[in-house]
């Protein structure tokens, strides 16, 4: 049908569905920080009412979500009018949108070649802009409808990474500066463990933390939220800026601004498309969220001649990863048990591809959130996934009409013993320990993995088919596996050279130090930290085995918790059996390497992060060698990071140590630290 052709009527009556739908969806994103459906199940609605009104005109109207930005700002906070109009960026979501995006952008100019562009990733966060008038900063702004938006000046000052004067004297009399406001995943995490721990509510993913956050009216309670800045851009300008948008970036961060990390200037489609695939590579690998690659024309001058649709500019374009969270129905909920005895309700799904993978179980973390989520078989619910971590439900998008509340279990479904849930605590706990068949595999599991006894091979299928066949019963059964060497090579998947093998690695497991054997060992709440901490402070097995709460408390990190969970352990006698056994097998489980003086181990107390490709030893060697001059190896930078080893290609963690002021240092530093690797 061409254009100019009238709408049929039940084009008109989808397009008002689609406006009304989409209005509803901005709000609760944009205003309150709410979203009931993912990403790309908004990007699918907003599609399909441009794709009605690119083919009939006539449907578009002037408040129609295809020319507006965002939501009207919270009543609450004094309206900010943007200097420039802070515009959206047009998503393209496969090759063929990128090349088209290319191709309008060399015919808007007239170009035959290959263009520059400025590639960089689409943070998840609140976008912002700061004002800076003689380089201070007198206003901050979110971006609202695009043309206004809501004046948060005061709780953005309170961001570490925000600076409120700029330094140098090359500064413009007038410089707006636009970036997003963000939550680093791990700060994401504890924020919402705590929230748990706390029953308050917590939010569905970081985006939604950082604009929480952000709209506190008291920003005090902004303070106290772990928000960053990474600043992509300008707005409003009043003075010279050197021509090409990537000096521009290098000028602003010798103004001290955070800039947006991993940018880099590409060629052509080919430049931006390898640049995607790498930021996809990586998108797991990073400290903050990102859900795609923006690629901006470089030239500033070739922007001023493509110049802005109503509500986009035409020499920018998002390209967006594949969606992490996708909708689908609840089929079940079961109920599992895991190593310590906490009962988890998991939703079982109809499968759906969530970010590239199949998904068909999703946690739902505890009962209290399981009911306050209101999930119910039958439901049709948002799931979400990131990285390595198990996905979750987010909520509910379609609900059956009876919402039966789960009750916590009396009984444990796996063993039958006794479910408690102590007051104030959130989860709900099996009291079988050992004799529960489910936490058994779970410990097992643990005592075999890689930062705790790391016994290659040992893989979850093996461990089922371990205990399923009888050759093993608790953990200490797998060092008798030698004796029936024929029996475990005829289990399935395995023959004689990968029986050798993981009797090998059990083997090796034997030298392992005492730290590791008691982090091995499964005790609630004791982790790699802390389990060094209990080595070096008793020195013997024996000694944490029989000490008190009163001595336990006196090791740096053990609280009263921690201390009544490792004396209950080694109360039990079941746990005590296991543990003698153990004890049979290696002389390295029952006593701490040698006390060396104060002199040798120079970090103690301080938190140390290695990334990167080093030359002369493995990331694992260093954090052996760092160690061993008392420092605590870490996988995530923060403020309280002493600094960062950085070798070749470092990613993300090099950028957040920039970020917050960690120090970084060179391989070559590290070495003169810690000596050769040989000494």
């Amino acid at each position: 049908m061409s254009q100019s052709s009238l709408p049929p009527p039940e084009a008109r009556r989808r397009a008002e569905v689609l406006r009304s739908q989409l209005k509803h969806h901005a709000y609760l994103y944009h205003v309150l920080d709410d979203p009931q459906i993912p990403d790309g199940a908004y990007d699918a609605l907003f599609h399909e009412l441009r794709g009605l009104e690119e083919t009939w005109p006539q449907l578009a109207t002037a408040d129609s979500p295809t020319r507006r930005v965002g939501g009207h700002p919270l009543a609450a906070f004094a309206p900010a009018a943007h200097l420039d109009p802070m515009l959206s960026l047009k998503n393209a979501f496969g090759p063929g949108d990128v090349a088209d995006f290319d191709r309008q952008v060399r015919e808007g100019l007239g170009i035959e070649g290959e263009m520059d562009y400025l590639a960089g990733p689409k943070l998840d966060g609140l976008a912002i802009a700061l004002l800076y008038r003689q380089g201070v900063l007198v206003r901050a702004a979110t971006r609202g409808d695009g043309q206004q938006g809501e004046e948060v000046t005061a709780q953005v000052s309170t961001i570490r990474t925000v600076p409120t004067v700029l330094q140098g004297d090359d500064i413009p009399s007038l410089l707006e500066v636009r970036g997003e406001v963000c939550m680093l995943r791990a700060a994401f995490e504890a924020f919402n463990r705590q929230a748990r721990e706390r029953e308050e509510k917590t939010f569905a993913n970081p985006r939604n933390a950082a604009a929480g956050s952000l709209r506190q009216l008291d920003w005090r309670v902004t303070a106290q939220r772990p928000l960053v800045l990474f600043c992509h851009g300008l707005g409003k300008v009043e003075g010279e800026l050197p021509e090409g948008q990537h000096r521009v970036m290098e000028r602003m961060r010798a103004w001290g601004l955070p800039i947006c990390p991993r940018q880099e200037v590409v060629k052509g489609v080919e430049g931006c498309l390898a640049f995607h695939a790498r930021l996809l590579a990586d998108r797991d690998l990073l400290e903050y969220e990102v859900d795609g690659a923006v690629y901006k024309v470089d030239r500033l001058a070739d922007r001023e001649r493509l110049g802005a649709r109503i509500r986009e500019p035409r020499w920018a374009v998002a390209h967006k990863f594949p969606p992490r969270e996708a909708i689908t129905t609840v089929r079940d909920i079961e109920i599992q048990v895991g190593r310590t005895g906490a009962l988890t309700p998991v939703a079982r799904l109809e499968p759906v591809v969530v970010g590239g993978v199949t998904v068909s179980n999703a946690t739902l973390h505890n009962f209290q959130e399981l009911n306050r989520k209101g999930v119910q078989p039958g439901d049709r619910v948002a799931v979400r996934r990131a990285g390595d971590v198990i996905p979750e439900v987010v909520g509910v998008v379609e609900a059956l009409s009876v919402r039966v509340p789960m009750a916590v279990p009396t009984r444990c479904p796996v063993c039958g013993a006794a479910v408690e849930q102590p007051a104030g605590e959130v989860v709900a706990r099996c009291t079988g320990g050992l004799v529960c068949p489910a936490q058994r595999r779970e410990a097992i599991r643990h005592f075999a993995s890689r930062r705790a006894l790391d016994i290659e091979g040992l893989g979850d299928k093996l461990v089922d088919s371990l205990l399923n066949s009888g050759l093993i019963d608790t953990v200490a059964d797998l060092y008798r596996l030698k004796e029936r060497r024929s029996e475990l090579a005829a289990l399935e998947r395995m023959a004689d050279k990968s029986a050798d093998n993981l009797i090998e690695a059990l083997e090796r497991s034997r030298s392992l130090p005492l730290h590791r054997f008691l982090f091995a060992l499964g005790v609630r709440e004791v982790g790699e930290a802390t389990a060094r901490n209990l080595a070096d402070h008793f020195r013997q097995l024996s000694a944490i085995e029989e000490a008190g709460r009163g001595e336990l408390e006196g090791v740096p990190d053990v609280g009263p918790k921690v201390a009544a969970h490792i004396e209950a352990f080694f109360r039990s006698p079941e746990n005590r059996a296991v543990v003698e056994r153990l004890k049979a097998v290696s002389r390295h489980w029952q006593q701490a390497e040698p006390v060396v003086d104060s002199s040798a181990r120079p970090l103690a107390g301080r938190t140390v992060v290695v990334t990167g490709t080093l030359q002369t030893m493995t990331r694992q060697q260093a954090k052996v060698r760092l160690e061993g001059l008392g420092a605590r190896v870490s996988g995530s930078v923060s403020k309280r990071t002493a600094f960062v080893v950085a070798g070749e290609n470092p990613g993300s963690k090099k950028t957040t140590a920039e970020v917050l002021g960690v120090r970084v240092v060179t391989e070559a530093e590290l070495l003169r630290m810690i000596g050769s690797p040989e000494g």
